[in-house]
């Protein structure tokens, strides 16, 4: 009889590949601009019903990137490296609680458009998690699966005048992610999640990202 795996062997194993996968990716690291403001966003892969989720969040409608979607993240502290920065940011703002040993890599730094350097962390939890959302930050939770990243038309295109085309991750019917956190997901989706190279630091971001 042919049996499903056990979800903690799964999970170990995602773990493990993905861990596998980005610590043999050469990720592009903007190191000769030390004046221009640094953030960590965070891609948090846990576990719901045994099966992996990563989270995105929806900021709320006033201060900076109000209203989009978004990863957990925000800026650098003073004394603190990157992955400091990151891990305190989903603490802070969704109360998942991670140490460095849950890290399993970073991609590519990002120069958005507002003039930020943001650095993706990938962070792999233990067991099951319930986050909770910090109200003067973000508006709302939402888990999603980890296959929706790799599902049919994802990612997609929509053309703009003047622009070319603009990336566009449709990751639930009412949930449309651009850049730089749709650049983000799609290259952690291509490197880490199937083992293509991919960089993204070339791609538009949509007007109201810069705000």
């Amino acid at each position: 009889m042919i049996t499903d795996k056990p979800a903690e062997s799964a999970f170990e194993e995602l773990r493990a590949s993905l861990r596998a996968r980005l610590s043999g990716w050469t990720r592009n690291a903007v190191t000769n601009q030390p004046d221009v403001p640094r953030a960590a966003v965070t891609i948090a892969i846990y576990e719901i019903s045994g099966a992996p989720h990563f989270l995105m969040i929806k900021r709320v409608p006033r201060g900076s990137n109000a209203g989009q979607w978004a990863l957990p993240g925000g800026r650098m502290d003073p004394g603190e490296d990157i992955v400091e920065t990151g891990l305190r940011e989903l603490a802070e703002e969704t109360g998942l609680n991670a140490a460095a040993g849950h890290v399993v890599g970073l991609l590519d730094d990002f120069y958005a458009s507002r003039g930020i350097v943001i650095t993706p962390v990938v962070v792999v939890l233990e067991g099951p998690q319930r986050p909770r959302r910090s109200p003067a930050e973000v508006a709302s939770l939402h888990p999603l699966p980890l296959a929706a990243l790799t599902a049919p038309g994802v990612p997609r295109w929509k053309s703009v005048r003047g622009s070319g085309s603009l990336l566009q991750l449709p990751l639930r019917h009412d949930m449309v992610v651009h850049a730089p956190t749709g650049a983000i997901l799609w290259q952690f989706a291509e490197v880490a999640l199937r083992g293509r190279p991919l960089r993204v630091q070339n791609l538009t971001e949509p007007g109201f990202t810069s705000r």
